[in-house]
């Protein structure tokens, strides 16, 4: 079938999806080294890597807006386009919530209490991996297709999907921990810096939760 697709269409669109998945990851990759920066109190480096996570940010928008305005509406579509559309919105979340985080950390000029430093940069990675599972789920599904969806490749991307969920969950439990240590430090630090401090906890955890959602819709179109 992908290839009486390609055939039709030119180029499948999973390769322009699996592109912008990619690009999504590389934006949050970033908040990696970026946290590092912060908790080094290196702002020239944080405003480097924040500058380069809205670069990428913007990247992935215009393919975003590419691969909409370019994905055939037709019958011979493998999967569903609506499908796919919602596919990509959630990935592009990914991109956006990851410009969001550094852009006010940097901004504020956030500083993480020590307390909490090393459950952070933990976390963040467990997001940052989530994210990467999604990615590679992703560029399993040229495979699904030339494969009509056979059993050996829907088994591999399932348990991929299941890295997600891990990743995802592991994630959670950081969230709640960190929530917690930060309650207890909350008598001892400006209320503004609390409220800014609880917000970026909450959109790393939609990072993974966005990670998440990759794999959710990825399992809607393996049960199609």
């Amino acid at each position: 079938m992908s290839n009486t697709f390609s055939k039709l269409f030119g180029r499948s669109p999973f390769g322009p999806m699996q592109d912008h998945m990619s690009k999504s990851f590389s934006c949050a990759e970033q908040l990696i080294p970026f946290f590092q920066a912060v908790l080094a109190d290196d702002w020239e480096e944080a405003e480097s890597l924040q500058q380069r996570i809205a670069g990428l940010e913007n990247e992935a928008d215009d393919m975003k807006t590419g691969i909409r305005t370019n994905m055939p509406d037709s019958l011979f579509m493998p999967v569903p386009r609506s499908d796919l559309l919602e596919l990509l919105t959630v990935q592009d979340k990914i991109a956006n919530k990851t410009k969001d985080i550094a852009g006010i950390m940097l901004g504020r000029r956030m500083r993480i209490p020590g307390i909490l430093a090393d459950d952070m940069v933990t976390y963040v990675e467990k997001a940052v991996a989530a994210a990467n599972h999604a990615r590679l789920a992703l560029l399993e599904i040229d495979e699904l297709i030339e494969t009509g969806f056979g059993r050996h490749e829907s088994e591999l991307v399932k348990r991929m999907i299941t890295k997600i969920d891990i990743c995802e969950h592991e994630a959670d439990k950081l969230q709640i921990s960190l929530r917690a240590k930060l309650f207890s430090l909350e008598a001892e630090l400006p209320p503004v810096d609390v409220i800014f401090l609880y917000k970026i906890i909450d959109w790393i955890g939609d990072v993974s939760d966005r990670a998440e959602r990759v794999g959710s819709r990825l399992q809607i179109l393996l049960a199609k």
